[in-house]
């Protein structure tokens, strides 16, 4: 059977053998291509309700077989293998789809072929008119993969960079500012290769472009970070500081990346560090693909990593940081991203503080640190205390990597990484009274409180706490939207990124058009 080609990341086009095959339907281009990225069956109902959903469900079915004959008829040949139930490209047909060979780029690392794919965004331009179920499906695909293009050309410009390749680096710069001519964040990646290429007079040309478009097209000036780059210029690391807030004479550790909308705060289980969690490969390109999302804030609670050793923090106390850090953060409106135990601080932040909390996403978490008979879903007291024991007993080393990271417990860098932020986040004396407050944390009476949109993420196989707990938050939490994803890694960043990752960006997506319908209507 002849090699069909389909064409995905720009107008679609569908070739055979290398010639363009006029359809003449933009439905069977939505067809074709819906079919390609569900990479399997699909059920002639749901089909029928994409394309037609306000035709009858017999009047739906018969466009669709209609519409196949039609696209065969197109194409000279049988495409489909299709029966009463469902429909899929035939498994003898040679398909080749242009957005799964950037993705499969991407995944292996080949960065720069990934770019050289993606021609222009999926299905620029395309649309069904008396579609919206599939136009917003089109929208979410698209977000995903301009996701995927900005991680892969960020990723780029830091490698060029660090190799001395900084007019390549310019290069993959330019079109990350071509993504997005208002993030002052790209143009800092793109400023910053040019003054490391020697170019200063493009630097300056694109530094004085940037503050025309801030003042003419949303009225403001340009970050400090922007001017003092400009000001003083660059070299090959040019790493984001460290900075310090107090709150009662505790001194708390953090960091903010970026300028983009909106900010996300990543708040972690009980070890945190927030120099140390760069180190690691997995979780700098998690941190990272966060960062083209939003804004990144990190931090540190009270008696943990760069912050003071001070007492272990209780459920008030980590609130009370969190508003701190983000009022030194300049921070207004934030989506805080709690992952693990610190989720329960998070449902409790915004319970308590509904004006401040833009949008909430639960990764692993759980609202009640033990068991008990209305809550079935983690150890035992006298369980729990065996766990905290036998985790102190192995403090230094990888401790408990099996449970949290079982994905990289064969990793040699993923352990030794694991063991030395171990050791930088706490001791074991101060871990066993952090675990203490974890173990006696119940949040279960502020969850019907939480107004904020909620995404909760939960792998199906977690290790660490089951995906039941990740159901019962979703389940009482009015509104939440509950993922569960494949994978039985408790930390965000181990295993299969991407699906997270998507689901996040979704969900910030949707916040932003929510917020624009709200301010169109006031």
């Amino acid at each position: 059977m002849p090699q069909i080609a389909l064409q995905t990341l720009g107008p679609p086009e569908v070739r055979i053998e290398g010639r363009a095959i006029r359809l003449g339907l933009r439905k069977a281009f939505a067809l074709l291509i819906y079919l390609a990225e569900a990479k399997g069956p699909v059920a002639r109902e749901a089909l029928a309700t994409l394309l037609w959903p306000e035709a009858a469900r017999e009047t739906g079915l018969a466009r669709l077989r209609r519409l196949l004959h039609r696209i065969e008829a197109g194409l000279g040949q049988p495409v489909f293998d299709a029966d009463r139930i469902s429909i899929r490209w035939a498994q003898a047909v040679q398909l080749s789809v242009d957005s799964h060979l950037f993705e499969r780029a991407c995944e292996i690392g080949d960065f720069e072929q990934a770019c050289r794919t993606y021609r222009s965004d999926f299905l620029a331009g395309f649309a069904l008119a008396d579609s919206v179920e599939f136009d917003d499906w089109v929208f979410f695909r698209r977000e995903s993969l301009r996701g995927r293009l900005i991680h892969a050309l960020e990723r780029l410009v830091a490698c060029s960079n660090a190799a001395g390749q900084h007019h390549a680096a310019a290069a993959f710069a330019g079109r990350l500012v071509e993504l997005d001519p208002l993030s002052e964040v790209y143009a800092r990646h793109l400023i910053r290769s040019c003054l490391l290429d020697g170019n200063r007079s493009a630097a300056e040309r694109h530094y004085l472009l940037l503050s025309q478009r801030m003042r003419e097209e949303i009225g403001v000036e340009l970050e400090a970070e922007t001017k003092a780059l400009m000001n003083a210029g660059a070299t090959s690391a040019d790493p984001q500081p460290t900075r310090y807030v107090c709150n009662a004479g505790i001194h708390l550790a953090f960091q903010a990346y970026g300028g983009g909308q909106p900010d996300i705060m990543v708040i972690p289980g009980f070890v945190s560090s927030v120099e140390r969690v760069w180190e690691l490969p997995a979780c700098q390109t998690f941190l990272a693909s966060l960062m083209t999302i939003g804004r990144l804030i990190l931090f540190d609670p009270r008696g943990i990593g760069l912050s003071d050793r001070s007492p272990a923090p209780s459920l008030d106390g980590t609130i009370e940081d969190i508003d701190i850090v983000l009022r030194a953060a300049n921070s207004r409106r934030i989506v805080l991203f709690g992952a693990s135990q610190s989720g329960a601080a998070c449902i409790k932040f915004a319970a308590d503080h509904p004006g401040k909390t833009a949008g909430l996403i639960l990764f692993g978490a759980m609202a009640k640190g033990c068991w008990a008979p209305d809550y079935p879903f983690a150890l035992r007291p006298s369980q729990f205390d065996k766990w905290r024991e036998r985790l102190i007993g192995e403090w230094g080393g990888p401790a408990g990597i099996e449970t949290f990271g079982p994905s990289l417990r064969g990793d040699r860098q993923a352990r030794s990484w694991w063991a030395g932020l171990l050791r930088a986040a706490s001791s074991p004396g101060a871990l066993k009274a952090v675990l203490d407050e974890m173990r006696d944390t119940d949040v279960r009476p502020f969850l019907p409180r939480v107004s904020a949109p909620t995404l909760v993420l939960h792998r199906r196989h977690d290790r660490a706490v089951p995906v039941e707990a990740g159901r019962f938050i979703a389940n009482h939490i009015g509104g939440a939207h509950f993922v569960d994803l494949d994978g039985e890694d408790h930390w965000f960043f181990a295993g299969k990124q991407e699906p997270v990752l998507d689901a996040v960006r979704r969900f910030v997506a949707g916040l932003k058009q929510r917020r624009r319908q709200a301010s169109t209507i006031y």
